[in-house]
C-alpha cells in the first residue's frame, strides 16, 4: 500500500478557511509548529529571513501555532497574527493553532510521525518538517535545530535544485 503524501493534508487559515497542502505542489515546503511565548520563539527571525532568500526558488514555510509545549501559545488565532506581523514582520503563511502531538495531533503530524518513525514527532515548539517538490516528506529538524543551521540550509538548498 502507498503511502500519502503531504498533498493529501490541509490546514485551516485564521480566517476558517482550508488550505490544501495542494495548493503548494511542486515547491518545497517546511512546516514548523510555533508559539510566541517559548525560548525559540525568536526563530521567527531565521524562518523569516531563509523564507525570503529562498520564497522566488519555490520555497515556502508554512507556520502551525501549537499551545501543545507548556502552554506557550495561549492566544487566539488573531492574537498570534497580530503578534507575528508586529515583532517579526512574517510574510510566510502562520494557519490557525493545531494540536502537534498526541492522538487527537492534526492529520499531518500522526501522519509524519508514522512516517519518518516515532521518534520524528515534535518535542517541542518550532519542530520542523522538511518536504520536497513531489510531496515526499524528505527530513526533519529538532526545535534546536536553528534556521541558520548549516544542516538545514544545506537541505534546503538539496532540494529546490531537484526539479
Amino acid at each position: 500500500m502507498e503511502s500519502k503524501n503531504v498533498y493529501n493534508f490541509s490546514f485551516t487559515n485564521p480566517q476558517g478557511k482550508k488550505v490544501a497542502l495542494d495548493t503548494f505542489r511542486g515547491n518545497v515546503l517546511l512546516i514548523v509548529n510555533t508559539a510566541s511565548q517559548c525560548g525559540f520563539t525568536k526563530q521567527y527571525e531565521g524562518l523569516k529571513k531563509l523564507y525570503q532568500k529562498y520564497q522566488d526558488r519555490g520555497f515556502i514555510i508554512i507556520g502551525i501555532p501549537s499551545n501543545d509545549f507548556g502552554n506557550q501559545e495561549p492566544g487566539s488565532d488573531e492574537d498570534i497574527q497580530k503578534f507575528c506581523n508586529l515583532h517579526y514582520s512574517v510574510s510566510f503563511p502562520i494557519m490557525k493553532k493545531e494540536r502537534v502531538r498526541g492522538n487527537e495531533a492534526h492529520p499531518f503530524y500522526l501522519w509524519a510521525k508514522k512516517e519518518l518513525g516515532f521518534w520524528t514527532g515534535p518535542k517541542w515548539n518550532f519542530h520542523k518538517y522538511l518536504i520536497n517538490r513531489t510531496g515526499k516528506l524528505v527530513d526533519y529538524f529538532h526545535s534546536t535545530t536553528t534556521p541558520e543551521n548549516q544542516r538545514l540550509v544545506n537541505a534546503v538548498e538539496k532540494f529546490i535544485l531537484e526539479e
